[in-house]
């Protein structure tokens, strides 16, 4: 599958999210051609602190085999932060395909770095998603990203 392909299962999620009053983001876990998991940013519908659109997906993941990581993408719809980033970096996921980097960009320099393999498709919808969400929830956004006090970008 292509990468816009895939990207079509974490937007799937961010949408899910989005719908249950959650942050718009949402990740897939590929292996080869197969969507090992998908998941959401569920922080607000859980009442949890971690569990980002990355994170939710490895979780739904379960326990996998070093070996799979190893040849795994992970696709999300934005720019992973910095604790999304080193769950990529502790499974050794080489490969992350963003939907776009332009409403928040993280410590991308990281995974460079580190040699994992990174593509931005720099989705309209995905930012879209983003825009109109920090627009209308910017303390949620704040509390997202961990930042006191959140200027809109722009």
């Amino acid at each position: 599958m292509r990468d816009e392909e895939l990207l079509e299962y974490a937007l799937g999620e961010a949408r899910t999210g989005l719908g249950e009053g959650g942050v718009p983001i949402g990740a897939a876990l590929v292996l080869g051609d197969t969507v090992v998991a998908t998941g959401r940013n569920r922080r607000v519908q859980l009442g949890s602190t971690i569990r980002h659109g990355e994170t939710d997906c490895l979780e739904n993941a379960g326990r996998l085999p070093a070996r799979d990581y190893a040849k795994a993408t992970m696709v999300t719809t934005l720019s992973p932060c910095h604790m999304c980033t080193g769950a990529m970096l502790l499974y050794g996921i080489p490969r992350v395909v963003i939907g776009e980097n332009t409403t928040f960009r993280g410590p991308e320099h990281s995974l460079r770095e580190s040699g994992v393999e990174l593509v931005v498709l720099d989705s309209a919808e995905c930012r879209t998603l983003m825009d109109r969400f920090i627009q209308d929830f910017p303390a949620v956004w704040a509390e997202d990203i961990g930042a006191e006090d959140f200027e809109e970008p722009g």
